[in-house]
């Protein structure tokens, strides 16, 4: 059989050593039922789980599941709001579309492959066509909820993880038609999960970009758009950084926004099928960028290189497809290669719209048109400048990755380094042989990777792209997360700063945030980085043992154990042992989502935080740092 560890080599086994085949009868064969199956198997059905820490985990796919159904409502000509409330884990949301046929209420939340969306002519270009979305729902939830008013008359029907416990007869009813869920994510599938409400604004607003007219509430706040994507990028940029008004053009199916940054250096994309937000691209997304490239070079008469086209691009593309085909059943990737109804593939589809309208508008625009001329220019100019730095640092992250152990890489990606990267995988960036050792000892070599920083990273505040090739540690850490082009091939899903929570490790934290919004701010914009929350205390008699993250933890801690605990303080994450170290990765892992505040622009941060000792700043510091210095002297009592 193969070696795990060594995948190309063979070993034989004598036949008096190899273990006794297991016992297979009839008894081994069984059979589950439709909530069983979602309940056993949930990542085929949602992705990860989480705790709602990551805009991809399990709790926020069930929103969007529901959100999903009345969207198509929408889109049917049905109902022009959608109200959510969150509360205390508890998601309630009511549309005023056509609402379920009553006689079908039961089925279309507990009978798998039951649904509208089989019907193309009632759901041409749908969000969803699997009929599993909702019963997903129903089954990874304690309590599932959903009532059907049409007609004046309404129909509701009560789950306890995903078996019917009340179904209520047809009544008669004076509220508006439409269909209002309400659902509580199962705690024992979701541990010690929180609904984090910027992931779910986020989503809203992609959602009413992406049909303008529609009003969505969230816990009594409206969200809704008149220009779509124009909105979106509108939103997502800062004014001021933009080289040009933003370019908005429309086709039946599709609809495309971008404009260039002035400062940036990245690409940026977000790209959307049938109103799914396509995280991980997919075949429109590759259309867009080469009939973006294939423009230009037309418009200018120009062979430019690629990548000094598309350098700074900020962009938003969205198409509707028959049937869309995704290569995950979270739809963050689109896989279909037609648009369906007679029409040509996505790809020619969106290069001819690209070359015929983009192009039009340039003409029209010449000022735009010299604008971006001007920065393929610079572009192309700071690449041959670059050019030699970045072979030999190329060479440099080769070598390095053959030769010493910065980068413990996870057995997902180990062998295959264009993989596609999986919702749970993650590198833990560390700082210190002991802290990494430790990581690296209790971590799970499927799907976690440790990278070690030695000693404190560079200040990169206001230095230039050159920089990350010149700095080892830059050099290596852009290779090891494979974005020097983009987050197109980021080869980890989830990126984690592990360091220890003491001014050196909080200094270590700011160096590394810096060197992100400074190079890479869409890997925070898009919900990639995290901070590692470790416990600061262990609270044990002989019995239990309590790990505890905050002083009111420790408290809490004391007060379950009778007598006098032994209560350590872990002041470093060298002093954790791997054993103890797996429970604070594993399913219980504790982090905290690095955002952007969408009031300040990274520029601002940069320089508050970065820049010269300002009077702002100082305050700042001054008013927290009595807070600091309490939690300082009370973690000193102990």
């Amino acid at each position: 059989m193969k070696s795990i560890l060594f995948p190309n080599a063979i070993s034989i086994l004598a036949e008096d050593t190899m273990e006794q085949p297991t016992t297979y009868t009839e008894d081994n064969i069984r059979s589950l039922d439709w909530k069983e199956h979602i309940r056993m198997r949930p990542g085929m059905y949602i992705g990860k789980l989480g705790d709602g820490s990551s805009p991809d985990d399990g709790i926020y796919i069930l929103l969007k599941e529901v959100l999903d159904n009345c969207i198509d409502e929408y889109v049917m000509g049905a109902g022009k709001t959608i109200e959510i409330t969150i509360k205390e884990n508890v998601v309630r949301v009511r549309d005023f579309g056509r609402g379920i046929p009553l006689g079908k209420v039961v089925d279309v939340v507990s009978k798998m492959n039951t649904g509208g969306k089989y019907d193309s002519r009632a759901f041409k270009k749908s969000v969803g066509l699997n009929g599993v979305g909702t019963k997903a729902v129903n089954a990874l939830s304690s309590s599932f909820i959903v009532e059907s008013t049409r007609d004046k008359q309404s129909k509701k029907a009560t789950f306890n993880f995903g078996d019917l416990v009340e179904d209520s007869p047809v009544q008669e009813s004076s509220r508006r038609r439409g269909t209002k869920v309400e659902f509580i994510p199962d705690v024992t599938i979701f541990k010690n999960y929180k609904y984090r409400l910027e992931y779910v604004e986020r989503m809203i607003k992609n959602y009413v970009y992406l049909n303008p007219g529609l009003t969505i509430e969230l816990n009594g706040e409206k969200f809704f758009s008149e220009n779509g994507l124009k909105d979106l990028l509108t939103d997502y940029t800062n004014p001021s950084d933009l080289l040009y008004p933003i370019i908005h053009i429309k086709g039946e199916d599709i609809e495309v926004a971008l404009t260039h940054s002035k400062t940036q250096y990245s690409e940026e994309y977000q790209s959307f099928v049938n109103g799914q937000h396509t995280t991980q691209g997919g075949t429109h997304q590759s259309a867009f960028r080469e009939g973006l490239v294939k423009t230009i070079r037309d418009h200018f008469g120009k062979n430019y290189e690629a990548s000094d086209i598309r350098k700074s691009v900020i962009s938003a593309v969205s198409i509707k497809v028959m049937e869309p085909v995704f290569e995950s059943q979270t739809k963050t990737k689109l896989g279909s290669t037609e648009m369906g109804d007679g029409l040509p593939s996505v790809r020619t589809y969106i290069i001819d719209f690209l070359c015929t309208q983009l192009d039009n508008y340039l003409h029209k625009n010449p000022q735009v048109a010299e604008s971006i001329q001007k920065k393929i220019i610079q572009a192309e100019r700071e690449r041959k400048e670059l050019s030699g730095i970045r072979k030999l640092a190329r060479e440099r992250a080769k070598k390095a990755s053959l030769h010493n152990k910065k980068l413990r890489d996870c057995r997902v990606h180990l062998h295959d380094l264009k993989k596609d990267r999986r919702l749970d995988s993650t590198l833990f960036i560390t700082e210190g042989d002991s802290a990494s050792g430790s990581i690296t000892k209790s971590r799970d070599v499927n799907t976690q990777a440790v990278f070690s920083l030695r000693g404190k990273p560079l200040n990169s505040y206001g230095m230039s792209k050159k920089i990350v090739y010149e700095n080892e540690e830059f050099n290596l850490l852009q290779a090891a997360l494979n974005i020097e082009d983009g987050l197109e091939e980021l080869r980890y899903n989830n990126i984690v700063i592990a360091t220890d929570a003491d001014v050196d490790g909080m200094h270590i934290r700011l160096l590394l945030i810096t060197f992100f919004l400074q190079f890479f701010p869409e890997l925070i914009k898009e919900g990639h980085l995290y901070i590692l929350q470790t416990p600061l205390f262990r609270v044990r008699d002989k019995k239990q043992t309590f790990y505890c993250y905050s002083e009111q933890e420790r408290r809490e801690a004391i007060q379950k154990l009778n007598g006098k605990p032994e209560i350590t303080r872990f002041k470093g994450l060298g002093e954790i042992s791997p054993d103890e170290f797996k429970y604070f990765i594993g399913e219980d892992i504790r982090l905290d989502p690095v955002m952007l505040d969408k009031t300040t622009t990274i520029d601002q941060l940069l320089e508050f935080y970065m820049g010269k000792n300002t009077p702002d700043r100082q305050n700042f510091i001054i008013e927290n740092l009595k807070v600091e210095l309490d939690l300082l002297e009370e973690a000193a009592e102990v």
